[in-house]
């Protein structure tokens, strides 16, 4: 019998949940418990109504998220909060939600897997936090052009469109970095210009980047910020299926951005 704690003290180990930093609202771990074995587990980008719905069409009780039941801060029981609480319980679904330390994570985290998609081989880290790096970085020789088409390949399967800044024919990739979801900020921008890099790969950032990236010869993919947070959840999800024997499924619920 495999109980959602004992799951939990696994998954929080693996994942350096304690002594990751991270959003107020995250509250990385377990958010919601239940009383039953834990018999499948599906993993989704967002805690909504439609995911909990996934979870219970693939008859997983356990699942597994990457923005967690508090990320829009505090709110009221009632509306769409209620539902959501109650369709858990009475489906007796378990919650476990990692944002930050699903992230960064050398194997199962969303910018290695990403990058190794899109046939790049991370060689340093990018992106920091307090204390901690959450996105990756490296070298290549690549056609940027090319580099921005394994990007539409990947997330043509997730309701996402890539956009760029302009890319003249020739360019080519030479020092790239990624950091998934809202990945192109004034802090992340300051590091491509520490480091030299030409090429950032992000899910989206605001409309200023845009103007910025032109103006210094920076190009910038953006992927979607949901497409480019779906692996990590999914490898999550299949760890601990294998794991620990239980099947794991992952629900498909775009949000177009």
């Amino acid at each position: 019998m495999t109980t959602i704690h004992e799951i939990t003290r696994y998954a929080d180990d693996l994942l350096e949940t304690e002594t990751t930093p991270d959003y107020p609202s995250a509250l990385n771990g377990l958010q919601l418990e239940n009383r039953s074995e834990i018999a499948g587990i599906a993993a989704a980008v967002d805690l909504s109504t439609r995911a909990i719905n996934g979870a219970i069409s693939h008859k997983a009780n356990l699942l597994v998220v990457h923005h967690g039941m508090f990320w829009d801060g505090p709110n009221p029981l009632r509306g769409p909060s209620y539902r959501r609480l109650r369709l858990l319980i009475e489906n007796d679904i378990a919650v476990y939600s990692s944002h930050l330390p699903l992230d960064r994570h050398p194997t199962l985290g969303n910018n290695v897997l990403l990058a190794k998609r899109l046939g790049l081989t991370p060689k340093a880290p990018f992106a920091g936090f307090e204390g901690i790096f959450i996105g990756v970085s490296g070298e290549c020789e690549i056609e940027t052009i090319t580099l921005t088409e394994r990007a539409r390949k990947f997330v043509k399967d997730y309701g996402s469109e890539v956009r760029t800044t302009p890319i003249e024919r020739d360019r080519k990739t030479k020092r790239w970095a990624i950091c998934t979801g809202a990945g192109a900020s004034a802090e992340t921008l300051k590091e491509v210009r520490e480091m030299k890099i030409d090429t950032l790969i992000v899910g989206e950032g605001p409309h200023w980047t845009a103007v910025y990236a032109e103006e210094t010869e920076l190009t910038i993919i953006y992927a979607g910020h949901y497409a480019t947070e779906t692996l990590g959840v999914r490898a999550l999800a299949e760890h601990l299926g294998k794991r620990y024997s239980i099947p794991s499924s992952f629900v498909s619920a775009p949000t177009g951005l």
